[in-house]
């Protein structure tokens, strides 16, 4: 059984990362089939309106340590010299919780590291956070030799580039999005929000400027587009690409949604722990969970079901052609109608009347739904259904913009909730045990542990088997169960069922301090002065807010954006409206009539200016006030 581990061991982890914005969906999402969780602390995480006490990452390291599960705390955001002191003390604070990781953006936080005495238990790891806008080989390597673990990429990579840098860097776990929300700019390269009202998302207040409606101008102020959400993205959605990602080389799978509710986290955990099961099962040898346990649901998993705003796979296919150009790149990335949850579509309006409709398509409805669809505006329109007739629809008040022939989505299915609401999965870890005699008494061995108890040995005068089974299977209320029990042949002793119970008892408890003691190592490595930054040929120009990473890049580095302002773009997107539009005549769009440069405007007068820098295959956008 030794050997068997030991070759277990050896085959490539795959880890399922769930978001948490509570202590309620980190164990959910440990349930559920998260291999990770992370989570915001009282401050400095990515969102600030999610913040968790230590008292709660506390209690949620225990829990998901039980089944191996690792916890990763956010404390990715740029810091301001008062919040320093305060930093110190927090990282201080997560040490002791027993987190296995942070997520860093800022590097004056490698000055702040807590140190570890001798013999002192071991601390946790270091993640280079996706707001350290990671794009390329070279910054993923300046990273590992500053010493991060891991690198969570820009969601914008493809699977070429995502297998270059493992190829490169191939001793760095990379950490890849795979669904939630897009960000229309590269992490950690986006001020729109700090110009507009002040609020920063390189400090977690991101005002969600992307999410706006524009006016799309020429340069003659021509309107070319009234009030679309021109830089709205829909929602990725990796789950059929996984195969790819992994092969590319990616370690870890990670779930956006640090603000999304519980029944968000149970299903979109449940759906892409299914997929990567079922990945695992097709290589059999090559590949395992990087946690212990496998789930039981009591619902059928749903994408579709959970909040979107219509489904991307972003820039998975594209390719760089020899020219620097990104062939394969898809327009319907955005979503200009709303950015608010369409949800999945249930069929179309067929015919109305006073007070309801029916629907053409195969969805059965509930009373409560939600339903919704785009009105001959473009805008999006909800409403609620009060009683449903198989396919007739009588809604509490009949909206006024439907039409017979509209798309119907559904964004709240209320049948489905409920389920979710109900516990909804039940995780365990299958144990075989061993039990022994002993010189003194009985021995119970499972997954390397063994407990014994003294006792005297006695005859039994009928079969024992099945009782000893009956009583050391009783593992509920634990992360265990028993998958089998094994003794040798002519084992006839009697054992008081109250030693076997004592017998289990004792096992549990090991197993659970066993799993609850082991956590990542601290890096090798803490770069505290200039002299300690490897050499890096793109700084990192915007986001320098204290003294502390002042020091670290150097005489020659910038102030953050937040501090100072800046003439640099406020975003840096992949996304391309002059593609997306179909006017890239590099990818066989038609030659644009309009007079460049383009601007964004806002409805408040707020203009903006594009920049198409189509040898990078990248829209630029700078304030034009």
């Amino acid at each position: 059984m030794e050997k068997d581990k030991g070759q277990v061991n050896t085959l490539r982890k795959l880890e399922l990362l769930a978001p948490a914005k509570n202590l309620e969906c980190g164990m959910a999402a440990v349930d559920h089939g998260a291999d990770a969780v992370y989570i915001g602390a009282s401050q400095f995480g990515a969102r600030a309106a999610v913040g968790n006490s230590t008292d709660d990452i506390r209690r949620l390291c225990q829990y998901a340590h039980s089944y191996g599960v690792r916890i990763y705390v956010t404390v990715n955001t740029i810091l301001y010299d008062a919040e320093l002191d305060a930093t110190r003390q927090l990282l201080r604070d997560l040490q002791e919780t027993g987190v296995d990781a942070i997520l860093v953006q800022d590097m004056g936080v490698l000055s702040l590291l807590p140190s570890l005495e001798e013999g002192q238990r071991v601390g946790f790891a270091l993640h280079a956070s996706t707001q350290t806008d990671n794009r390329t080989a070279e910054k993923v390597r300046w990273l590992r030799d500053l010493g991060f673990s891991r690198v969570v990429l820009a969601r914008e990579l493809s699977i070429q580039e995502i297998a270059a840098i493992h190829a490169a860097v191939p001793d760095v776990e990379l950490e890849v999005f795979v669904h939630g929300a897009l960000c229309v700019s590269y992490s950690g390269q986006c001020y729109a929000s700090q110009y507009l009202c002040g609020r920063s998302a390189n400090r977690g207040q991101c005002a969600q400027v992307c999410r706006m409606k524009f006016d799309l101008l020429d340069s003659n102020g021509q309107e070319l587009i009234h009030q679309r959400h021109l830089l709205s993205l829909k929602d990725l959605n990796q789950s059929d690409h996984l195969a790819e990602l992994i092969e590319a080389g990616a370690t870890s799978f990670k779930i956006e949604g640090r603000l999304k509710d519980v029944s968000y986290v149970k299903n979109v955990v449940a759906a892409y722990s299914q997929r990567l099961d079922a990945y695992i099962a097709a290589h059999p040898g090559q590949y395992r969970r990087a946690s212990s346990g496998h789930c039981r649901y009591t619902f059928t998993p749903n994408l579709q079901k959970t909040f979107n705003r219509g489904f991307t796979n972003y820039f998975l296919n594209c390719r760089h052609t020899d020219h620097g150009e990104l062939s394969g790149r898809q327009p319907d990335i955005f979503s200009p109608d709303t950015p608010k949850a369409l949800g999945e579509y249930v069929g179309s309006v067929k015919e109305l009347r006073r007070d309801s409709f029916n629907v053409a398509g195969t969805a059965s409805f509930a009373n409560g739904d939600g339903l919704c669809f785009l009105n001959s505006r473009q805008e999006l329109e909800g409403f609620r259904v009060n009683r449903a007739e198989g396919n007739r629809l009588y809604p509490q008040q009949m909206p006024r913009s439907l039409r017979p022939g509209m798309a119907l989505y559904r964004n709240n299915d209320v049948a489905f909730e409920r389920l979710l609401a109900r516990p909804s999965s039940e995780r365990k870890i299958p144990v075989s045990m061993r039990l022994d005699v002993t010189s003194e008494g009985f021995s119970l061995t499972a997954n390397a542990v063994t407990v014994s108890i003294v006792c005297e040995h006695q005859r039994a005068e009928k079969p024992q088997y099945d009782n000893i089974v009956h009583q050391l299977s009783k593992l509920g209320g634990t992360p265990f169960e028993c998958s089998a029990v094994e003794v040798d042949d002519g084992f006839d002793y009697f054992i008081p069922s109250s030693l076997l119970s004592d017998l289990r008892r004792q096992l549990v408890d090991e197993m659970l301090h066993n799993s609850n003691g082991a956590r990542c190592a601290i890096p090798s490595k803490k770069a505290d002065s200039p002299e300690h930054a490897p050499a890096y040929s793109v700084p990192y120009l915007y986001n320098i807010s204290n003294r502390l990473s002042q020091q670290f890049y150097g005489a020659d580095a910038v102030t953050a954006y937040e501090l100072k302002g800046g003439d640099g773009p406020l975003m840096q997107c992949r996304h391309c409206l002059r593609f997306s539009l179909g006017y890239c005549v590099k990818h066989g769009g038609q030659k644009p009539q309009w007079q460049e440069p383009l601007f964004l405007r806002l409805a408040d007068g707020h203009r903006f200016r594009l920049e198409f820098d189509c040898k990078h295959c990248q829209m630029n956008v700078y304030a034009a006030d």
